[in-house]
């Protein structure tokens, strides 16, 4: 079992990874003093494989839990969605001590989180990241949202949890779909932060799509490391945590522009992460090298580098909504080499609309 600290001033709490975490969810939900009242939110995948085994361990810690189902997918992180959940929970007289958990990948994440937050002003939130997706970034840092139909997380809050549990036995339900969309979000942490673990993931392909275990804790753990530290930093995205938006401009606009149903969060970052790189490069901070390098691993990792059904336009226009654009201007995340962020944000429009064309499908 490992732990990771998220150390911030206030609200400070503990990421533990392992496998088979039933006792020590029971046991951290026991310490926390919650009301005997609570709601897990999951969605129609996780809920039937994992209700009994959650319920279970948090009846044991003293929390009677009601299991609230959305369906899987995006469509589900809406107000529509939060405000039935909303309901749910005054109706069975959820007090501000009353937990919600979330159970499951990034979606039930964000949509739990913003609901927690929001909800009698606040009360008590925990992530079960069933997803590596979620287990790795979306669980992690206390952003929490709720999607508008003109752009993704648009509405939302920051909202630290209680406690993070990521048990790895939860990997192994997984379709490899869902595996590879995570490795999305883990060679990001390498590209901005930390070339040596970046080099791990260019070494170890094969144990990481085999899941091998001491791979998978290594990956998911060295993760968490670094968006804790990141996040320990700048809570609140007011400086340093921007880097972890690393190819997430782009890939907003290309999930927007797909109506949140050709690609997953990760390989939609993935594809972000090769435009960011072919900014990079465009802009004289990055070498050859190094984005053949980012764009090789996404690809022996099974992620997609270019979007289909995507206009050129559409993206463009799309980033000008990006939560990141302040006055018109895109604050791009760059990279000067791997495992650093370049101070550079600014990009000439045409320069960003020949790397949109880069990315596209044709």
């Amino acid at each position: 079992m490992r732990k990771v600290r998220v150390d911030l001033p206030v609200n400070g709490y503990d990421i533990t990874i392992g496998t088979g975490l039933d006792e020590e969810l029971e046991e951290y939900t026991r310490a926390q003093r919650f009301s005997s009242k609570g709601l897990v939110v999951t969605d129609s995948n996780v809920g039937k494989i994992y209700t009994e085994r959650v319920s279970a361990a948090l009846q044991k810690a003293g929390v009677d839990v009601e299991f609230f189902t959305v369906q899987a997918g995006e469509t589900s992180k809406s107000l529509e969605v939060a405000e039935k959940i909303y309901t749910r929970a005054i109706e069975r007289g959820l007090d501000r001590h009353s937990p919600i958990f979330a159970l499951g990948g990034g979606v039930v994440g964000d949509l739990t989180g913003f609901v927690a937050a929001t909800y009698m002003r606040g009360v008590p939130f925990v992530q079960i990241a069933t997803s590596l997706l979620a287990q790795v970034d979306s669980s992690v840092g206390g952003k929490v949202a709720v999607n508008h139909r003109l752009g993704k997380n648009m509405i939302g809050a920051f909202y630290q949890p209680k406690f993070v549990m990521i048990d790895l036995s939860f990997i192994e339900t997984l379709p490899k779909r869902e595996i590879y969309t995570g490795l999305g979000e883990i060679i990001k942490y390498g590209a901005i932060y930390d070339e040596a673990f970046f080099r791990y993931l260019e070494e170890n392909t094969e144990k990481i799509q085999a899941l091998a275990e001491a791979s998978l804790e290594h990956i998911i753990g060295r993760s968490c490391e670094i968006k804790a530290e990141v996040v320990t930093q700048d809570e609140k995205e007011n400086g340093l945590r921007r880097i972890l938006n690393f190819g997430h401009t782009m890939a907003h606009a290309i999930e927007k522009e797909t109506n949140y149903l050709r690609y997953n969060h990760g390989e939609a970052v993935a594809i972000g992460m090769c435009g960011a790189a072919y900014i990079s490069r465009e802009m004289g901070l990055l070498s050859e090298d190094d984005t053949e390098r980012i764009v090789n691993l996404i690809k022996s990792l099974n992620l997609p580098t270019k979007a289909d059904h995507c206009r050129e336009e559409a993206i463009f226009e799309s980033t000008l909504h990006d939560k990141k654009t302040v006055n018109g201007v895109v604050h791009w995340v760059l990279l000067d080499k791997i495992g650093h962020v370049s101070e550079v944000t600014e990009v000439p429009e045409e320069t960003a609309k020949k790397c949109m064309r880069m990315i596209l499908a044709e």
